[in-house]
């Protein structure tokens, strides 16, 4: 099954996050099948208080039109961006 979840990337202490499709039998942080969308929850400058959420909702509808399943927390940030 296909999932649509977050995996974790950059500095310690400054996470930063993909939206990707994955194969649910893959780790967090292993290999994906395609980017949708990048997550950063401090802002650019780390100083910023809102996040910073970008998506291509093109890629998104394609993923979710063949079936896979969105996390809990995407599926939060695919309605705040008008993708469900």
């Amino acid at each position: 099954m296909v999932k649509i979840r977050l995996t974790r990337f950059g500095a310690k202490k400054n996470p930063c996050y993909r939206i990707v499709a994955v194969d649910s039998r893959k780790s967090r942080d292993g290999e994906y099948i395609e980017q949708i969308g990048i997550l950063q929850p401090r802002g650019k400058n780390n100083e910023d208080t809102e996040a910073v959420v970008q998506i291509d909702e093109a890629l998104a509808k394609k993923w979710l039109a063949n079936g896979a399943q969105p996390t809990d927390t995407v599926r939060d940030l695919f309605r705040k961006a008008n993708i469900l």
